[in-house]
């Protein structure tokens, strides 16, 4: 949404407070740990942009809860499996030799939106170790959330999801669709009977870069709509507004527990 748009469908400025009562509303509670999907434009117009998102966020959830976002950085990967757009073939090995390591500290996410991007860099913020599959924590648990991200399986057991799960953590849909919620691809690995491929990126090994290749699942964001859509039939998601934005709250456990039934009965 242009910025002159997102003016026009606003009554008035979203702002620091009252973004802050949206959240509370829309079902975050200080203590609260939360992997938040957002949508900086779906809010109509923020005085202070995306700041302003983060630290109605931070108000909120306070130093006693978490607050997460997914930073992922799927462009320092393997070429070969480009599509969105691909490159030449030619291409490939230059990029494989060439491409910086990840870098928690200064790799850029992508596609992932400006209020992630504010997030990442903000004090405090500590960010986990895989190149392309990488969450930001703040708060209470975030250094239990991020660490010991496994370079294989990067979505699975030994992932930031896994311990949202454990410590009862919350999903919070700010002006995205399921189609974002990665927590459902914990409920993939769960499902079990899941397709493994090898994925490659660089990363620093003992002060040098490398090109290493790890094993994942064949990832399927296909059906998250259609699993989204009857978990919410469940009762278990609460909708509301924050601004302009349509939201959706729920439980990690709920989420997960839900998403590998129907997987398991839905997916061939």
């Amino acid at each position: 949404m242009a910025e002159a748009e997102a003016i026009s469908k606003s009554q008035l400025p979203r702002t620091r407070k009252t973004l802050t009562q949206d959240l509370i509303n829309a079902g975050l509670t200080p203590g609260i740990t939360v992997i938040v999907h957002s949508s900086l434009s779906s809010l109509g117009w923020v005085c202070g942009g995306a700041v302003t998102v983060v630290q109605a966020l931070i108000d909120v959830v306070t130093s006693s809860g978490t607050l997460v976002m997914p930073t992922h950085s799927n462009d320092y990967s393997d070429p070969e499996l480009w599509q969105n757009p691909p490159v030449p073939t030619e291409w490939w090995q230059t990029i494989r030799d060439t491409m910086p390591a990840y870098d928690a500290r200064i790799t850029p996410t992508r596609n992932m939106g400006k209020i992630v991007e504010v997030f990442r860099t903000w004090e405090n913020v500590l960010r986990s170790s895989h190149p392309n599959f990488s969450f930001a924590a703040w708060g209470n648990h975030a250094e239990d959330i991020i660490k010991n991200h496994s370079f294989n399986y990067s979505l699975g057991e030994e992932s930031p999801l896994a311990r949202l799960y454990d410590l009862n953590g919350y999903v919070l849909l700010l002006g995205t669709g399921y189609d974002t919620c990665t927590t459902f691809h914990l409920a993939e690995y769960r499902k079990g009977d899941i397709k493994t491929v090898n994925y490659a990126a660089p990363i620093l090994e003992a002060g040098k870069r490398v090109w290493k290749t790890y094993l994942d699942i064949d990832f399927d964001t296909e059906s998250f709509v259609d699993l989204g859509e009857a978990f919410e039939k469940t009762g278990c998601v609460k909708n509301s507004k924050v601004g302009s934005a349509d939201t959706k709250f729920f439980a990690v456990r709920d989420a997960v527990d839900f998403g590998v039934d129907w997987l398991k009965a839905n997916r061939k």
